[in-house]
């Protein structure tokens, strides 16, 4: 669509653009963590874990599942397939279980259901972002959901108690009290975003 704005993964032409051919892996190596000249959109990255979730494919992004009388254009219901065998993205999910059963989105582990994640930590001038990408349940996804909190430190800080509590709360119907409390503490917590009051 004209004025899109689309999500970057550079390439070697990219490169060979603008380091004008002079670049190596030193150049690139930050890439292979999200970062250097990767630029995505949070719906993008949601997206992805959509896309993760579904073993590879995706449904192009909606506001809305059905309008009273009008039938939904088809579009939103097109499954667009990846290049990626179903396999490899298995071996992914398995990783994202093990993240949320033991690694850094502990935060994320919701009794009675299994919980995917990854935890992101976008470095910044000031204080990181903190990030989290996850979908659940594992083998019947319902929900794919990515947190970005600007300033909010590691992954595990914010983003991850936070996407953990929306999932909670859409495929549960409600928060349990231990995260009721859990929110609540979020709530009252004060990001520094590096802005002095006078």
């Amino acid at each position: 669509m004209p004025g899109e704005k689309r999500g970057m993964i550079p390439n070697a032409q990219y490169y060979d653009k603008n380091y004008r051919g002079s670049w190596n892996g030193l150049t690139i190596i930050s890439i292979a963590i999200g970062q250097g000249e990767v630029s995505l959109t949070p719906l993008q990255i949601a997206n992805l874990g959509a896309t993760i979730a579904n073993r590879g494919y995706y449904i192009t992004p909606h506001v809305v599942k059905s309008v009273q009388g009008e039938p939904l254009d088809p579009i939103y219901e097109e499954k667009h397939y990846t290049k990626v065998q179903k396999e490899q993205y298995d071996i992914v999910v398995q990783g994202m279980r093990s993240a949320v059963l033991g690694g850094t989105c502990r935060g994320a582990d919701i009794p009675g259901i299994e919980v995917c994640g990854k935890t992101g930590t976008a470095q910044n001038r000031g204080k990181d972002h903190s990030a989290f990408m996850g979908f659940a349940p594992m083998n019947n996804p319902k929900i794919a959901i990515v947190v970005y909190v600007e300033n909010g430190g590691f992954g595990a800080v914010y983003g991850v108690p936070i996407g953990s509590l929306i999932m909670e709360k859409y495929l549960k119907g409600a928060l349990s009290e231990a995260s009721e409390a859990k929110a609540e503490i979020i709530q009252n917590k004060i990001i520094d975003y590096g802005t002095h009051q006078r």
